[in-house]
């Protein structure tokens, strides 16, 4: 398995509503919404590297509120 952070900018006023529907989508452990220069920041996982790109680009990305999202692979 292969697992990775992703970093999100978020619409205004829409940080709440993202995390709650990512919660609930298969392949992401946990999701907070976070202070700082990032909105919100999601631990996924998939079966490799191909699984978090599709995750990333088909579900997290299509989101209503994400605007960019910067993607960190766990190496250990």
């Amino acid at each position: 398995m292969v697992r990775a952070y992703i970093l999100m900018t978020l619409e205004p006023g829409k940080a709440m509503d993202v995390v709650q529907r990512l919660r609930r989508e298969a392949g992401v452990l946990q999701v907070d919404a976070i202070t700082g220069e990032y909105d919100a920041v999601a631990q996924i996982q998939a079966e490799d590297v191909k699984g978090i790109g599709t995750l990333i680009v088909d579900r997290i990305q299509s989101f209503s509120g994400v605007a960019r999202t910067i993607t960190c692979l766990a190496v250990e």
